[in-house]
């Protein structure tokens, strides 16, 4: 649907285009072939269509140039895909060759207690990798299609916050404390899938994009009806001009066959569309105290006043 959505832009604008030509030729052809400028008769004519044929012209030059901005963005649609596909192959191949590479090994040769329990580790790990490589295209694809499951409630952003924190933290095999947290209690209206998207993704970007030693904080506060929650990582950042950028599909900095960090380039994608279905914004900006990005994401939201039972 999306494909055919995109399609059909750029087709009916080149049929107006096509009709507006032959019509605008058609005139002009008969204008010449019976002299209206020849004749005081036909002199009506020839200034009747005069103002005619120039708005033709001019409604074809916008055509011209619609269908080229049209065409220019269908490229790095189509080069976006590529980069996309090269990442999924990628991603897809070296956990199965090494999972492949385990279970042979296994089933041809006697190995120590030791090694059994690693190779097993090492391949739970790569099935991991498949399982969020997999979801995060289905998520992708329920978004293009509006197929959100889960109901909308009152969800407590500091419980996703830890749970997102920790699932990420296990994930990369870091510390605890590498996302050190610093959250007051709120309450969004939304389905809590959604918000898991939001936060999962970000706080694994800040982890993956991070320097040697990953140093992310994760803050949250609310005031007039919005919490604010700010990502903020000690990576290499992100240049201002390509800040608009990576909100989109499939992109990816850099070559996708030169980089060392994996990804499949949705992730940020996902982040500003649930973002803006939840009526809120994401922002991009500099680290204050050195190197590294900020991703602040206001949403509408309130303050969880504590309670006083024991």
């Amino acid at each position: 649907m999306p494909l055919r959505r995109s399609l059909r832009l750029p087709i009916t604008l080149a049929v107006v285009m096509i009709v507006l030509l032959v019509v605008w030729t058609v005139g002009w052809v008969l204008l010449a072939v019976f002299g209206a400028w020849d004749n005081a008769p036909n002199a009506v004519l020839y200034w009747t269509m005069l103002p005619v044929g120039t708005t033709f012209i001019a409604m074809l030059l916008v055509g011209v140039v619609l269908y080229l901005v049209l065409s220019i963005k269908a490229i790095n649609l189509s080069r976006r895909q590529s980069n996309f596909i090269d990442s999924v192959t990628h991603e897809l191949k070296s956990p199965i060759a090494s999972m492949k590479l385990y279970l042979q090994t296994l089933h041809r040769r006697q190995v120590s207690h030791r090694e059994q329990v690693d190779f097993y580790r090492f391949m739970l790990e790569d099935v991991e990798r498949l399982d969020h490589l997999i979801n995060q295209v289905l998520d992708a694809g329920r978004l293009e299609t509006g197929r959100i499951d889960g109901d909308v409630t009152d969800v407590p952003l500091a419980d996703v916050l830890r749970e997102c924190a920790d699932a990420v933290c296990a994930s990369y095999r870091v510390a605890a404390d590498t996302v050190r947290l610093q959250i007051e209690p709120c309450t969004i209206r939304a389905r809590r899938v959604d918000l898991e998207m939001v936060f999962r993704n970000l706080i694994d970007n800040a982890v993956k994009y991070a320097g040697t030693q990953p140093e992310v904080e994760v803050t949250l506060r609310a005031a007039n009806g919005c919490t604010v929650t700010q990502i903020s990582d000690n990576g290499r950042g992100i240049p201002q001009k390509l800040r608009r950028k990576i909100f989109g599909r499939f992109v990816r900095l850099g070559l996708e066959l030169q980089r060392e960090k994996l990804g499949t380039g949705l992730g940020l994608y996902i982040v500003r569309t649930v973002v803006k279905r939840l009526g809120g914004r994401v922002k991009v900006r500099d680290r204050a105290d050195g190197p590294g990005t900020v991703f602040e994401v206001q949403l509408p939201g309130n303050k969880t006043e504590e309670s006083d039972d024991p």
